[in-house]
Parts: C-alpha cells; sequence; structure tokens
C-alpha cells in the first residue's frame, strides 16, 4: 500500500542542523487517520482505501457519515480522501495510521487547496506588466490592454481565443507540492516538518503521499538516506 496520511498545516518555522544550517519548514499535525473503507476489484471494480482524519461531535456530523465510520469502530471523523493502491490484501478496515510511516530523509508529495483570493485582475492574477503611469494613459493603469477580440485567425472567428489570459477568480484550487523532502519526525508527536512551503491556510487540510515521481538528483539522495 502506497504511503498516504491526512493531516493539518499547524504554520511554518525553521529548522536548525547541527552544523547550523538553517532550514525553513512547514509544520503539518500528519494524523492518526483510520481506514474507514477498503475497496477491492471484486466488489467495487477498483483497489482503493479511504482514510478518515480529526474525530468529530456526532452533533456536528451527519447520519451517513456517522454509519459509514461506525463500521470501522471509529468516531465519525471531519474529513475523508480515497487513494487508489495496487493490492488491498494487506490492509484492514479501522487500522490506524499515524505519522511513523514517514522518515526523515524521504520525499512526500503534498495535496492541498490553496488560499482563494476573488476575483483579480490581470496584474495580480497573471503578473501582467500593465499600462504606463503617464503619457497619455488615462484610468487605464492596470487593465489587460487588447485581449485581441477580432482576431479571425486558426478560424476562431471574432473573439478572444480560448484559454485567453485576462481578470478572473484566483486561488483556492488543488495544488501538488511535489518531492518535498521530510526533515524530521518527532517521536510520538504525529508531526511532519517538511522542507519548504505547502499550500493553503493555517489549519487547512493536506494529504501527504509518498513521491511518485522523482528526479535524478533526488532519487540518489533517496538511494543514500
Amino acid at each position: 500500500m502506497q504511503k498516504m496520511l491526512l493531516g493539518k498545516k499547524i504554520g511554518m518555522s525553521r529548522y536548525f542542523l547541527e552544523d547550523g544550517t538553517n532550514i525553513p519548514v512547514t509544520i503539518v499535525k500528519a494524523g492518526p487517520c483510520v481506514v474507514t473503507q477498503v475497496k477491492s476489484e471484486e466488489t467495487d471494480g477498483y483497489n482503493a482505501v479511504q482514510v478518515g482524519f480529526e474525530d468529530v461531535k456526532p452533533s456536528r456530523s451527519t447520519m451517513p457519515i456517522i454509519g459509514h465510520d461506525a463500521k470501522s469502530n471509529t468516531a465519525p471523523k471531519r474529513f475523508h480522501r480515497e487513494v487508489r493502491v495496487d493490492d488491498v490484501d494487506d490492509v484492514e478496515l479501522g487500522t490506524s495510521i499515524d505519522a511513523s510511516i514517514f522518515e526523515a530523509g524521504q520525499f512526500v508529495d503534498v495535496v492541498g487547496i490553496s488560499k482563494g483570493k476573488g476575483f483579480q485582475g490581470g496584474m495580480k492574477r497573471h503578473n501582467f506588466k500593465g499600462l504606463e503611469a503617464s503619457h497619455g494613459v488615462k484610468r487605464a493603469h492596470r487593465r489587460v490592454g487588447s485581449i485581441n477580440g477580432h482576431a479571425t485567425n486558426l478560424g476562431t472567428g471574432p473573439k478572444p481565443k480560448k484559454g485567453k489570459r485576462m481578470p478572473g477568480h484566483m486561488g483556492n484550487k488543488q495544488i501538488t507540492c511535489r518531492s518535498l523532502p521530510v526533515v524530521d519526525v518527532p517521536e510520538g508527536r504525529n508531526l511532519l516538518l517538511v522542507k519548504g512551503a505547502i499550500p493553503g491556510p493555517n489549519n487547512g487540510m493536506v494529504l501527504i503521499r509518498e513521491s511518485k515521481r522523482l528526479n535524478r538528483k533526488k532519487r540518489k539522495q533517496a538511494a543514500s538516506s
């Protein structure tokens, strides 16, 4: 089974190595999670494992969730996520998973929902330069400029092309930060210290899983650790 956990982003800090090296890290409260459902090819058509994280009062949950989590002899959970796996023979319903499945030096992927910024203009959303501050420009300093609305090439007709970068909703999207090294796993505290920043606000839910892709340099580091 692929190593994976649900967690909560606590915030950022820094970690000092013995030689004084300062490493920026994000502290994640990872688990404990409970296996709330096991899907197999015989019953569901594919292999997958669903885990739940963070207990919630029954009065704050719903009857379907309460009954679903009761099958695994656990309290109702606030978050549930399903991850496909190759084999489910060694996975049992109700199994508890904590941060000890990861170790320092391992590379992980962190999946989270980015901070929502609402409706934003082209300068903030796409890092456009904007128009001139003077020299004849009036009340249009932060506009995106021409959107090529009368282009007729590629047979699109008199309209902007699909994918044109324009003002619109920014953020609140699923972001995956790949191949982040685990700096430390404090024993017995269910915490992960991951190098660098991860998506989402503090107290936001994230999914931590074993990295699927590593470049050549990181493959050598993983093999030597």
